[in-house]
C-alpha cells in the first residue's frame, strides 16, 4: 500500500527546504526524502560553505610564528568546532520543517518506480510514496577521476571528506587548481601545512582575465603555496603523487591528498528513467527555463540540474518553481532562469576573489566595445589599516553609457563588496552613480568611488 502525499521533495538542500517550508505552509501534505541524517540542510551547511568557511575563519586567526606542534592544536580545535557549527544548524534545519503539520521526513535513498512513485530504501525497510508532484533537489559529488590508487586509500581526500580530518597534514598535495582547490590551498597554507597544487593544464584559473589570474598566483605563492603546473597525474601510492611533467617523472610525496577535480550532478540510484525523466550528456536532470523535467508533475532544482553550484542560485531555483506551485508566490508566475541577472560568487582564498558581470576575456570574445578600469588595493585607506594590500580591483564599463558590464575584485571583504556591484548592475545604474555614491569611512567599499572615478 502506497503511502499518498500531494508533493515529494528528494533532498534536503536550500532550495528543497524551503519548497517544502511554503508547501505545508499552503496546507499540502508534503514527504521530504534524505537518504543521510548527516544530510540535512543540504549540501552547503554540512558539507560545503558554512564548514568551510568556518575553518578559512579560524585559520585567519593562526598566528604564522607558532611552532607546527601548536598550529596541531588549534587546527583540531577549529575542527571540533565546526562539527559544533554544522550539527546545531543541521538540527536547527530538521527541527524547523519537522515540526510543521503535513511534513514528514523520510530517512532513506529515493528511487523513481514510475511518474508518480518513489520508493524510500531506509535501515532494512522499503516505503513507497505517492504524490502528483515531485521535485528533485538531490545536489552533487565529488568528480573522481581514473587515477589509480585513490580508491580505498587513507591518505586520499575529497572536500566533504578533508573537512573532518582531526589532524593537521605536515604537507597537503592539491589535485586540481579550481576554485575549491584555491581556497583549500589558502586555508591549509594559514594553517600551517606546506601546501602543492597540481594542475593538469598549463593556464591557471583560465576563467579568469590574466591580469587576475596572475595577480591570485602571485598571492598565493607570497604565501608559501607551491605551485606545478602541465602535469598529469598517473598514480597515487600510499602518499606518493607520481606525475609526467613534460616528459620527466615528478614525484610528490605528502601525508594527505585532497582531489579537487570538480563536482557532477548527483543521479546515481535516483532512477529518473522509470519516470520517463531525461538527464543530459553530462548526467543532469534536463529541465526547462521553469525547471519542468521532460516529465509534467516533475520539476528538478539546485545542482542536480547542471546549473551553477551555489546554495543562493539552488535559493533562486525555489523562486522559478514556487511561481508556478505555491498560491501566495503569484508574483513570481512568470519567473524563469532567463530572468536571473549578473549572478555573482567568490572565493574565499586568503585574498578573496569575487566576481560578477562579464570579464574581459568574456568581451572579447563577445566583440563587445569596453572601457577597463582597475584600482591597486593597496590604494585603499582600509586596506592599509587591514594590512591587506595586495590584490587589485578591476571593471569593464560601456564607453559610451557608463554602464558597468563586469567586475572583478581581489581584495579583503570583496565578497561583501561585490553585492553593491550586483545592485547596481541589476538597476541599471552606471558606473557614475557608485563614483559618487556615499558610502561609510574606513570601509573597503567607499574603494568603489575610487575604481569608477577612473573613467
Amino acid at each position: 500500500m502506497n503511502m499518498n502525499y500531494d508533493a515529494i521533495v528528494i533532498g534536503f538542500g536550500k532550495g528543497a527546504k524551503t519548497l517544502t517550508g511554503a508547501l505545508a505552509k499552503q496546507g499540502k501534505r508534503v514527504a521530504l526524502i534524505e537518504k543521510s541524517k548527516k544530510m540535512y540542510g543540504g549540501t552547503c551547511i554540512n558539507v560545503g560553505c558554512i564548514p568551510s568557511k568556518s575553518l578559512v575563519h579560524s585559520a585567519a586567526a593562526v598566528p604564522a610564528e607558532l611552532p607546527f606542534t601548536q598550529k596541531r592544536e588549534l587546527y583540531a580545535k577549529a575542527v571540533a568546532e565546526k562539527n559544533r557549527v554544522t550539527s546545531m544548524l543541521r538540527q536547527k534545519n530538521y527541527d524547523k520543517l519537522a515540526q510543521l503539520e503535513g511534513v514528514t521526513v523520510y530517512d532513506g535513498e529515493a528511487e523513481f518506480l514510475s511518474v508518480k512513485e518513489v520508493r524510500v530504501n531506509g535501515d532494512g525497510e522499503q516505503i513507497v510514496l505517492e504524490a502528483e508532484q515531485i521535485f528533485i533537489n538531490t545536489g552533487a559529488e565529488p568528480v573522481i577521476p581514473g587515477i589509480p590508487g585513490i580508491k580505498d586509500n587513507p591518505k586520499v581526500f575529497f572536500s566533504e571528506t578533508m573537512m573532518d580530518l582531526e589532524e593537521l597534514p605536515k604537507h597537503l598535495i592539491l589535485i586540481g587548481a579550481g576554485y575549491i582547490g584555491m581556497e583549500f590551498a589558502s586555508m591549509y597554507r594559514n594553517f600551517g601545512s606546506e601546501v602543492t597544487v597540481l594542475q593538469d593544464g598549463d593556464v591557471f584559473l583560465p576563467r579568469e582575465d590574466d591580469d587576475i589570474a596572475a595577480a591570485i598566483r602571485d598571492i598565493l605563492e607570497k604565501r608559501g603555496i607551491n605551485f606545478r603546473t602541465g602535469v598529469k597525474v598517473q598514480e597515487i601510492a600510499d602518499g606518493k603523487v607520481i606525475c609526467d611533467q613534460g616528459g620527466r617523472q615528478l614525484i610528490v610525496e605528502g601525508d594527505a591528498i585532497l582531489i579537487a577535480t570538480g563536482r557532477k550532478p548527483m543521479t546515481g540510484g535516483l532512477h529518473p528513467e522509470r519516470a520517463g525523466v531525461e538527464l543530459t550528456e553530462r548526467g543532469a536532470v534536463k529541465v526547462d527555463d521553469a525547471l519542468r523535467t521532460t516529465v509534467p508533475g516533475i520539476w528538478a532544482m539546485g545542482d542536480v540540474t547542471g546549473g551553477l553550484q551555489f546554495t543562493y542560485t539552488s535559493l533562486d531555483d525555489y523562486r522559478v518553481v514556487a511561481g508556478q506551485v505555491i498560491a501566495s508566490a503569484q508574483d513570481l508566475k512568470e519567473y524563469r532562469i532567463p530572468s536571473r541577472q549578473n549572478v555573482p560568487y567568490s572565493v574565499f582564498m586568503d585574498t578573496p576573489l569575487s566576481r560578477v558581470g562579464a570579464s574581459e576575456k568574456d568581451l572579447l570574445k563577445q566583440g563587445i566595445s569596453y572601457k577597463t578600469l582597475k584600482l591597486p588595493v593597496a590604494a585603499i585607506p582600509k586596506a592599509q589599516v587591514l594590512r591587506k594590500t595586495d590584490g587589485l580591483l578591476k571593471a569593464m564599463i560601456d564607453p559610451e553609457s557608463g554602464k558597468i558590464l563586469g567586475a572583478a575584485l581581489l581584495c579583503e571583504e570583496s565578497y561583501e563588496m561585490i553585492n553593491i556591484i550586483k545592485l547596481a548592475m541589476d538597476m541599471g545604474a552606471g558606473a557614475g552613480v557608485l563614483k559618487n555614491q556615499i558610502f561609510t569611512h574606513p570601509t573597503m567599499s567607499e574603494a568603489l568611488n575610487d575604481l569608477f572615478t577612473y573613467q
